[in-house]
């Protein structure tokens, strides 16, 4: 856990240790996507997603909002303290190799924070559109930013560009995927102005099976299939061989949000999965050449 500290002075060996072991015990689709990269490129992901993993968990699991708010306040403390070089928590300790081999920006790790605080600070429930996208923009696009360099993408606009498109993407099609599961924890990450709109309640225990969530689900697939579009366009200005973890990511999610489309949107708030099978073909395909335009 994020509050396990390690004897000074830190081992690095052993603080990869620990962050190796958080991804192995998240069973995290990103798997596949970080195995291809080189030992030192895969291991500055894993502490990547070992942090990402951590705040996760303090918003996510129990205790009282005081609590939470504390444990990611002790998070931002343990931020600065990487950036000074004195590291107080195993992940932060991995931390230290990547951010100096790869330039990570610490305003990428304080966007994560943030957006676990979101979370943290009450349900999320039908936030604005504006809220909604701050949102995305901080669990999702901050970890799109930490990864680029990682994978080896040059610095500029478009490898930002392609980042924050794909990031959007990724959360929005997660979020239709898991609007009944969201739903049943009291959370409602669906955007304000659409439930408006579309004259769905803006309450989580209302939400499913409201005639106009199919409208919805329609209007907010299409936003996350044009998101998925101005990543690919950014593509023809990078190498695609660099962000192929990335891509692997989009070909895996690309599948969820066909798959949503083809079921019906009338059925949003029910859990669509993927088999193991589907999802390693999915990746694979995307791997093994520049990603196929996206058919819904």
């Amino acid at each position: 856990m994020s509050s396990a500290t390690l004897e000074a002075p830190f081992e690095a060996e052993a603080a990869k240790a620990h962050a190796r072991e958080v991804v192995k015990r998240s069973r995290t689709s990103f798997g596949p996507g970080m195995r291809i990269l080189s030992k030192p490129r895969r291991e500055a992901m894993f502490a990547v997603y070992a942090f990402c993993r951590e705040v996760d968990d303090i918003a996510d699991e129990g205790g009282t909002r005081d609590e939470k708010m504390a444990g990611l306040k002790g998070w931002r403390e343990e931020i600065e303290r990487v950036y000074a070089g004195r590291p107080a928590f195993p992940t932060g300790a991995a931390l230290i190799g990547p951010i100096a081999s790869y330039d990570l920006k610490k305003q990428e790790f304080i966007f994560m924070i943030e957006g676990m605080e979101m979370d943290a600070d009450g349900p999320v429930i039908a936030p604005s559109m504006e809220r909604f996208f701050a949102y995305t923009r901080r669990v999702a696009g901050a970890v799109g930013m930490l990864s680029m360099p990682i994978f080896g993408a040059p610095p500029g606009e478009a490898s930002d560009r392609f980042a924050l498109a794909l990031a959007d993407a990724l959360q929005i099609t997660n979020i239709l995927r898991d609007v009944g599961e969201d739903a049943e924890e009291g959370r409602l990450y669906l955007p304000a102005e659409l439930l408006e709109k579309h004259d769905v309640p803006k309450d989580p225990a209302r939400v499913l099976g409201a005639p106009g969530l199919g409208a919805l689900g329609e209007e907010l697939g299409a936003i996350a299939a044009g998101k998925f579009a101005e990543a690919r366009s950014e593509l023809e200005r990078l190498d695609w061989r660099t962000v192929r973890p990335a891509l692997m990511m989009m070909g895996v999610y690309e599948t969820y949000l066909r798959g949503l489309r083809r079921r019906g949107w009338e059925k949003t708030g029910e859990k669509l999965t993927l088999s193991k099978f589907d999802k390693i073909r999915a990746a694979a395909r995307y791997a093994a050449a520049p990603p196929p335009r996206l058919s819904l």
